[in-house]
């Protein structure tokens, strides 16, 4: 079954951004460690983010413009709202859900080397 994953695309980065932010820091968890996470996911840096923050870019066009999506991201696995990330079979929304088990993982106290999937 392909489900309409229109909605979820076209939603501004910059609107889902202070969720990750409050769900990282409500747990003792820092904006700076949330932000390493996405660099490390995505390949942007503190200038390249806020640009797209600054233009509330949708997800769509945050993914696509993304420098370097991480090699290691097929080592992140598990389960986000019910679906196992590494099943997901639309790439753009396996990606976001990568993005949404990061956040979870640093909402969990995981270490960040564990986050990062450093050897």
């Amino acid at each position: 079954m392909k489900t309409d994953y229109t909605r979820v695309f076209k939603m501004s980065f910059a609107s889902v951004y202070p969720h990750y932010i409050q769900k990282a820091e409500k747990k003792g968890r820092t904006k700076a460690e949330l932000d390493e996470i996405i660099f490390w996911l995505t390949g942007y840096n503190e200038e390249t983010l806020q640009h797209h923050i600054d233009h509330k870019t949708d997800f769509e066009n945050f993914f696509a413009q993304a420098p370097q999506i991480n090699p290691n991201v097929s080592k992140i696995t598990g389960v986000i709202c019910g679906y196992r990330v590494e099943d997901i079979e639309d790439e753009l929304m396996q990606k976001i859900r990568y993005l949404d088990k990061l956040v979870d993982e640093l909402a969990k106290g995981k270490k960040m080397e564990k986050i990062l999937r450093k050897p």
